[in-house]
């Protein structure tokens, strides 16, 4: 486990290069070489543009709410993902912004709700809230959240305030929002109106 561990942080380390020429064409010859600019910012520090190994980041980047600890120069920066911007048409990654993160400080983040198990027999269920807002430590950010629907029967519902939450996270959210519910099929729904206005327009026994 602690093997595991070590690796995953060993793959967040990125060699970073910084950036001294900008605007578009700066930026498209640093993609031709593999490169994707970014910007360092928060805690007071002087933004850092620097550029980053673009297939290292696009595995990285698989993972929401990424943290990457930046190699600048010999200077360690530990940094989370704030905002990826990409071409429209290709989806290929343009810019990152990085805020600087502290270890042990709390991030306020959006977090993906899945859902694990079955309802009921002849039930659905319906994710109605796919992100949660969470306050979690910097470094210890959850992918995602999982909510159990296993054997829930119509009509249940799961709100934000029943989620289970990892050690420490904090829910930001409007506790009675509704993450999930479980609900007939449209079709099985329908079927008794249906079935009382034809019982309504048959004729009576004589």
């Amino acid at each position: 486990m602690a093997e595991a561990k070590k690796k995953v942080v060993a793959d967040n380390k990125i060699a970073a290069d910084v950036r001294v020429k900008f605007g578009k064409g700066a930026a498209r010859k640093l993609r031709v070489l593999g490169k994707i600019p970014a910007v360092v910012y928060g805690h007071g520090t002087t933004p850092l543009h620097v550029a980053l190994p673009a297939h290292q980041i696009g595995l990285l980047l698989r993972r929401a709410n990424a943290v990457l600890e930046l190699d600048v120069e010999g200077t360690t920066h530990l940094t989370l993902v704030k905002d990826v911007q990409k071409d429209p048409f290709l989806q290929i990654i343009e810019h990152l912004d990085l805020i600087v993160i502290r270890k042990g400080e709390k991030v306020q983040v959006e977090v993906s709700v899945h859902l694990e198990g079955e309802p009921a027999s002849g039930t659905i269920a319906d994710l109605d809230t796919k992100y949660l807002m969470l306050e979690v430590e910097a470094t210890n950010i959850p992918q995602y959240v999982m909510v159990s629907i296993e054997g829930l029967e119509d009509g249940a519902q799961i709100h934000a305030k029943d989620v289970a939450l990892p050690d420490g996270a904090v829910l930001i959210s409007d506790p009675d929002a509704v993450v999930a519910y479980v609900h007939l099929p449209a079709a099985e729904e329908e079927e008794e109106p249906e079935a009382a206005e034809e019982a309504a327009e048959a004729p009576a026994a004589e």
